[in-house]
């Protein structure tokens, strides 16, 4: 998977489409990201105490990789991740500047 927890991403498809946010969790196996403050739906909670009062809740759900582009640091703009192997081994490289991410 080319996007990592802590890269900065920009949504490309969706209701979110052209926010950016930072990548709170990945899931390899389902290729599917959880950014912060994207992809928010609403949860209704039931009182679980005796003076306590219901609510409703926002929280974020995760959504396809395929729907966002990672923002390189040294173009800050919104790029393909291509690889290139060193001798230190495999790294993750902007596909329009060509430095390292």
């Amino acid at each position: 998977m080319k996007i990592k927890k802590n890269d900065t991403i920009l949504v490309i498809a969706g209701k979110d489409k052209g926010k950016k946010g930072k990548v709170l969790k990945v899931f390899p196996e389902l290729s599917k990201i959880m950014v912060e403050g994207m992809n928010l739906v609403k949860k209704h909670r039931k009182p679980r105490k005796q003076n306590e009062k219901g609510q409703v809740i926002e929280i974020p759900k995760p959504f396809s990789v395929a729907n966002v582009k990672l923002i390189c640091q040294r173009c800050n703009q919104a790029a393909r991740v291509g690889y290139k192997i060193t001798d230190a081994g495999k790294i993750r490289i902007c596909k329009k500047c060509g430095q390292e991410v």
